[in-house]
């Protein structure tokens, strides 16, 4: 499982990778960098103002070093507190907008960096082979493009500039504090092994939960997007207690993942806050002994008390922002194995093109295997000439839809070729051969949206006028019209509150507007009732008229006008001619005829 993978905790190569999808925003990112360093010198000065506060008014020192404000301040103690308060409120002001704009601007950062990686994903996905979505389940496809990209997003919006932004804070306070106290200083460096000792247990703890959280949800999704679509057979055999005792387990890993990590969380930052505390109690004493030896100021103190504070909170933060960074590393690991993964069907540099009319289909010697040597086409070979409808029968698993998938060059053969008009369809651009063909399959997959839309399926030129007559020639057209808003009418995922038929004549609707070359009817009236089998037989003159078709069919009533019938057994082709000239070899055309006759005849008995 590629959710397994564990990344390196930082990898520069994956870095260099993230940050050049903020690159086109390079001008926001320096505001920010701008507004963080603004931010992070208000860290320092506030402290410095309590101590000028401090000695000057509150408990005078005569040890006091000057300061560039002593020339501006009053002598009165209330006016030159003050004016010190007056600058301090100017301070906290400027730091705080300028934590809301780098925070701002990130999160700006952040969602358009993120919303590109989104729509380069979508893209990617679309041009990947139809053998990698069958390799990959939908739920972790799902998991990469929303998950992943949202812990990408929070490195973005609040992790790259607020790590640097801690790393800043952190080197100011050290160096106004080296300038106050050096003594002081190292007092509160001497609690930095034992914080370092707690952050680094913290990391270890937290790595493992956050792994098994990412594991937990990308289960967690497929799961869902698996079961969500087959809930018909859920319900059906009664699996319902099955399926949620197997949801539980993938729901409870999920919990115990985030309760190890909470449990972490618990720990840590009382952990940190009582060693900054320590560290405060040993300040106090050793300050105590210094201004009892007027080597120290009491404003020194207090600053450095303020700073104490303001010290440690960013290695609490920087241990966050880690496991922000981790998180990020592994997501952009996986988003871009991903976008690394290229499709194996590409247009050639130099490609041909199609003939546009007169263009037959001749498969010549064509071997193909999904996997090894395990062959589901042996040596098949034929043609159809231009205009001709041919009609492919056979058992279930004899290559029938097989033949088509290659013909759409969603796989590539292995042996053998494909030619139309000539041309042998690996020199073809993809999108241009595809553009030729209209299929519609036994299982019509509709989109979210009106009728219109599922029938233009994007092709902006098919205008209504078509679209009417389009349904009508389908005889759809009296269904669409009390439709509340006709051809507008909103359809809900895949179809849901559709028929099948009435699902199946919108698949041929839209075969039809796009006014296909070739034509591919698979298994297109197997899951129809006999009154829209009817409505479909009617159709189908117009449809098959003036193109060069293919029929798949297990129902041998609806494939017996086709021009010439083509019988599949365990990959290879082993009968071709008319229905009459079929039925007369007594082969195995004649044996499916019969079994299906004698099934009609039961049934209606």
């Amino acid at each position: 499982m590629e959710e397994e993978i564990l990344s390196k905790p930082y990898d520069a190569r994956l870095m260099r990778r993230l940050l050049a999808y903020a690159r086109p925003y390079w001008r926001w990112v320096g505001v920010s960098l701008a507004l963080m360093l603004l931010a992070s010198v208000g860290q320092v000065i506030g402290p410095l103002l309590t101590k000028l506060a401090v000695d000057r008014y509150l408990a005078p020192a005569t040890n006091r070093d000057l300061t560039l404000l002593d020339p501006y301040l009053s002598q009165d103690p209330w006016t030159g507190i003050t004016q010190i308060s007056a600058v301090f409120l100017v301070v906290m002001v400027a730091g705080t907008l300028s934590q809301f704009g780098e925070g701002y601007l990130m999160m700006q950062v952040g969602q358009h960096a993120m919303f590109d990686l989104r729509r380069q994903l979508m893209e990617h996905l679309q041009k990947l082979d139809i053998a990698y979505f069958d390799r990959h389940p939908v739920g972790r496809l799902v998991t990469r493009v929303t998950t992943d990209v949202n812990a990408l997003n929070e490195l973005f919006s609040s992790g790259l500039v607020a790590i640097l932004g801690d790393v800043f804070v952190m080197s100011f306070l050290c160096i106004a504090m080296l300038r106050l106290s050096v003594g002081m200083t190292l007092l509160l460096m001497g609690a930095m092994p034992f914080v370092l000792a707690v952050t680094y247990l913290f990391r270890r703890s937290v790595q493992g939960s956050y792994r098994q959280i990412r594991l937990a949800v990308a289960r967690i999704n497929a799961f869902l997007q698996e079961h969500i679509t087959g809930m018909s057979v859920v319900q059906l055999f009664n699996r319902e207690a099955a399926a949620s005792a197997q949801f539980e387990k993938s729901n409870r890993a999920h919990m115990e993942a985030f309760k190890e990590a909470i449990f972490a969380y618990g720990w840590f930052y009382p952990a940190i806050e009582f060693l900054g505390m320590l560290a405060l109690a040993g300040l106090l004493v050793y300050g105590g002994w210094k201004i009892q030896g007027g080597e120290l100021t009491l404003g020194v103190l207090v600053a450095f008390f303020q700073y104490g504070i303001r010290f440690f909170r960013p290695i609490q933060d920087l241990s966050e922002k880690y496991n922000i960074l981790q998180g990020a590393m592994a997501a952009g690991e996986r988003v871009f194995q991903l976008l690394d993964t290229q499709p194996e069907i590409v247009p050639e540099a130099k490609h041909e093109r199609l003939p546009e009319t007169d263009a037959g289909i001749e498969f010549s010697g064509v071997w193909f295997a999904y996997k090894g040597d395990d062959w589901v086409l042996r040596d098949l070979s034929f043609r159809i000439e231009p205009g001709e409808t041919i009609a492919v029968v056979g058992h279930t698993g004899a290559g029938k839809t097989t033949l088509t998938n290659l013909l759409l060059r969603f796989y590539d053969v292995q042996k053998g070729s494909i030619q139309i008009g000539g041309v042998d369809i690996r020199a073809v651009d993809p999108r241009e051969l595809r553009r030729r063909f209209a299929i519609v399959l036994q299982d019509p997959f509709l989109f979210t949206g009106d009728l219109a839309r599922n029938i233009r399926l994007g092709t902006h030129t098919i205008s209504d006028a078509q679209l009417r007559e389009a349904t009508r020639r389908v005889n759809l057209l009296d269904y669409v019209e009390a439709l509340p808003g006709g051809l507008g009418h909103q359809v809900r995922e895949r179809g849901a509150g559709l028929s099948t038929g009435q699902k199946q004549l919108i698949s041929f609707a839209r075969a039809l507007a796009h006014e296909p070359q070739f034509l591919i009817l698979d298994e297109a009236t197997s899951s129809v009732d006999t009154e829209t089998e009817l409505r479909i037989r009617a159709a189908l003159d117009q449809l098959l008229e003036g193109r060069t078709s293919i029929v798949i069919a297990h129902r041998l009533s609806t494939i017996q006008r086709a021009d010439r019938i083509l019988v599949m057994h365990k990959g290879e082709l082993r009968e071709l001619g008319t229905h009459q000239q079929l039925l007369a070899a007594r082969g195995i055309y004649w044996k499916l005829y019969q079994l299906q006759y004698q099934d009609q005849e039961r049934s209606a008995s």
